[in-house]
Parts: C-alpha cells; structure tokens; sequence
C-alpha cells in the first residue's frame, strides 16, 4: 500500500471531548475527590483486577496516583463525566504513535455507576472518533487475555482479534498473556455508522434502556472481515 499522500496525524491535545451521553475531560486535580467517591462503590475492587494499579484505600493514596498520571502525555488519561454530572471513571489514549499512525485505547478505571452504562460505552466511541478523524490509521485494544468481559467488548466495538502475545508481562505477580484487537480507518465509516445508530435517541426506551445492542450492529461488520 502506498502511502505516499498521507501525513502523519498530530498528537492528542488535552481538550475536553463531548458527546450526548459522556465527556470526556483532561485529566486534573479536581477530579481526585470525585473519582475516589465512585471507586468506592467497587467495595471488593473487583474493576482493579486486570490493571497495575489499585484499588487505592484513600483519598490521599489515589490523589498521589493522579497527580503523577495528569501530567502524562503518554497515557493521555481522561476523567469521564456522566450524564447526571457526577464522574463515573477514567480511560486513557496511550502507545501513541503517529509515525505510524497506530493508538490505543487503555486504562479503562470503570465504577459500578459508569460500568454497561450508554456513558462507558460513548466514552470509548469519542476516543475512536477522534482518533481516526485526525488521521490515525490503527486503533487498538489489549487486554489480559482472562479478561473475558473485556474481551467481548473489544469484538462489541467492532474491533479484530489479532491473537495473543504469551507471557507478554508480570502484573501484580501474576503472568499475563495479553489479547490484542484493532479497528483500521478503512473501517471508520461502517463503525461510525454503527456508533450513531446506536446512540440515536430512538434507541433507547423512556427508562433509558437500549432497543438494540450495540453487538448486533458491529457483527455484519467483524463477519466482513472474516477470510472464511
């Protein structure tokens, strides 16, 4: 493939990135108190599993994780904003690499408030959206390959799975084998079509619950890809 006409595209800029469900926001201070108030709804820390860090015992411990994570550029990490305001979690753009046009989407820190929410699942949609339409070619997801959960919603966002790399690190003292996905931007358009059917108003019943899943949208999509 010639690449003769394209530019690599910029990095990721520290701005506050909406949609009609979530918002994304840079990363700061004042999310600390915020943050730490809906981690404690995980009273077992079960959504720090799969992650390096967590779960944090106080407010001091997180805030001290945070004030080093903000000022990052590499994972870019964004606070998620929910509908009703209050803040439900963070993820992350990260191995950002415009050279070559490859991003990830990582360090999803969901709360049990954001968690199979339409706010989770917008907030990795922004992400998306913003990466291909600045020109990044690659959008990846890696995930511990026993993360089953996380597993399905890579395929849920219509993403390949590209296999797995064996012993690709020590997390916490255990092994991980880490599964990776992708989406290319050839497949943007599809995908966006996809998104935005899905989080159409007309989607959602009064009590705010989906019509049609997410998963039923992207399937035609993965089966395309499938040289079978």
């Amino acid at each position: 493939m010639d690449l003769a006409d394209w530019t690599p595209p910029p990095l990721p800029p520290r701005i506050a990135l909406d949609g009609r469900f979530a918002r994304l926001e840079p990363l700061g201070p004042d999310h600390a108190e915020g943050l730490f108030d809906a981690f404690r709804e995980d009273a077992e820390g079960a959504m720090w599993r799969y992650l390096p860090t967590g779960p944090f015992d106080s407010l001091a411990a997180y805030r001290a994780w945070l004030d080093t994570a903000r000022l990052q550029h590499d994972p870019l990490h964004f606070a998620v904003r929910m509908r009703d305001g209050r803040l439900g979690g963070t993820l992350s753009l990260m191995r950002i690499a415009p050279a070559s046009g490859s991003i990830e989407a990582g360090w999803l820190t969901y709360a049990p408030r954001l968690q199979r929410t339409p706010e989770s699942t917008e907030a990795l949609v922004l992400l998306m959206r913003w990466a291909f339409e600045a020109g990044y070619r690659r959008f990846e997801w890696k995930c511990d390959a026993a993360n089953i959960p996380s597993r399905r919603a890579a395929e849920r966002f219509g993403m390949s799975y590209e296999g797995i790399f064996r012993q690709a690190t020590v997390v916490k003292g255990r092994n991980r084998d880490t599964a990776w996905f992708a989406a290319i931007d050839s497949e943007w358009p599809q995908l966006r079509a996809a998104f935005e059917t899905w989080l159409a108003p007309e989607n959602f019943d009064a009590a705010g619950r989906q019509r049609q899943p997410l998963g039923e949208l992207t399937r035609p999509i993965l089966v395309s890809r499938d040289p079978g």
